[in-house]
């Protein structure tokens, strides 16, 4: 525990610069997309809470950096974020009160944040492809684990793995990506032994285990161990617009992967401790840079740059579920204030704001219960009552 408390700077740092660079591109969304309209803005914060800074642009917008460095948000004139701002009109902002644009311009507003989000994450995977280059391997079983899905399904050690589950392998990160959100499921591998190509299928398990940074997270397994045949690794540039391209295919893996883990919880396939917060954001930062910038067998310059290349991979990937989340169909939600304008659009009058109340405040009090579950597992998963601390 006292190990845990004293890193609390790296933690701090880290969930700051990774929700505030995320959460502030995904409100600039909302807020570009709403001034295109016409629309006044009441205030754009980044935090929740009291301010620490604040100030008034020309246009009667208050612009604020908060106490709690958890989210932010953008508070258009006359918009309905919480119950409590139902049929309220603020003053002051130049601009039109948010319910006076059309039910699509609405829409447009409420997608553009998420829509931020994914553009971020491309620009993210992006820059990493096009400053790292695109390295290359031919992929072997180094060796099995007893009474594991690997074994029984016939695979040995030597086998040099050309596909998992239709994902070509070309580096050891392609095997874990390519089981994940498949146990209990049977997938193909496809894979060369003595010069022959066979197809064996698999049936991958769920195990708690390390994730790599010392903390013990569900994960899909077939139980075996990685290694890089010698002689095939190759490391080749890649241009801007081929960068580009990847970064593209990347964000619409990690969104798919995302939304195949929704499904998968939803159907009780998925353990919710699947989920994480702000908190397992902190951590993961901290104990990533425990190992980059925190080893002693490597220069403080080679573990500085690899923390920075880890920790924008890290935001591209919260930058998606960020999005992804936020166009859940909840009241409260980007993807509530869709619903909200589709209800509009077909029947032609806005919702009842007494109904608007009750829905917000709904999902206000499902997304604080959900904050708090997720939250406190993160806090258990730290350390700082008695776990592992990495």
């Amino acid at each position: 525990m006292q190990d845990a408390l004293s890193q609390g700077p790296a933690f701090i740092l880290c969930l700051v610069f990774m929700l505030a660079l995320v959460v502030v591109v995904h409100e600039l969304g909302h807020y570009f997309a709403g001034r295109w309209f016409g629309a006044g803005v009441e205030s754009f914060s980044v935090g929740f809470g009291r301010s620490i800074w604040e100030r008034t642009d020309r246009h009667g917008t208050r612009w604020r950096i908060n106490w709690i460095p958890l989210g932010g948000f953008v508070k258009f004139v006359g918009e309905s974020q919480l119950p409590s701002d139902v049929g309220k009109i603020e003053s002051g902002p130049a601009g039109r009160p948010y319910g006076e644009l059309g039910v699509g311009a609405r829409s447009v507003v409420s997608i553009a944040g998420p829509a931020a989000n994914f553009l971020l994450a491309i620009v993210l995977f992006s820059i990493i492809i096009g400053f790292n280059g695109d390295y290359k391997s031919k992929v072997e079983v180094a060796g099995l684990v007893d009474s594991q899905p690997a074994i029984a399904a016939g695979l040995e050690v030597g086998d040099i793995l050309l596909t998992v589950n239709g994902l070509d392998i070309e580096r050891p990160a392609d095997v874990p990506r390519a089981v994940l959100m498949t146990s209990g499921e049977e997938i193909d591998i496809v894979l060369e032994r003595g010069g022959n190509r066979l197809i064996l299928p698999i049936t991958p398990i769920q195990t708690i285990r390390d994730n790599g940074l010392g903390q013990m997270m569900p994960h899909s397994t077939i139980g075996i161990m990685l290694g890089v045949v010698e002689g095939t690794e190759q490391t080749s540039r890649v241009g801007p617009l081929e960068a580009v391209g990847r970064g593209v295919a990347q964000t619409g893996f990690v969104l798919d992967t995302t939304v195949t883990m929704m499904g998968r919880l939803i159907t009780g396939r998925e353990p919710l401790a699947s989920l994480s917060g702000p908190v397992a954001i902190g951590d993961t930062g901290r104990r990533l840079y425990n190992r980059t910038v925190g080893r002693d067998d490597i220069s403080f310059w080679v573990g500085l740059q690899s923390f920075f290349w880890n920790m924008l991979g890290i935001s591209a990937a919260v930058s998606i579920g960020i999005g992804f989340f936020n166009l859940l169909p909840l009241p409260i939600l980007d993807g509530g204030h869709l619903v909200f304008n589709a209800y509009e659009a077909v029947t032609g009058r806005v919702l009842p704001e007494k109904v608007q109340e009750v829905a917000l405040m709904a999902g206000l009090g499902l997304l604080m219960t959900l904050f708090v579950f997720i939250t406190w597992g993160d806090i258990l998963e730290t350390g700082l009552f008695g776990g592992a601390v990495g």
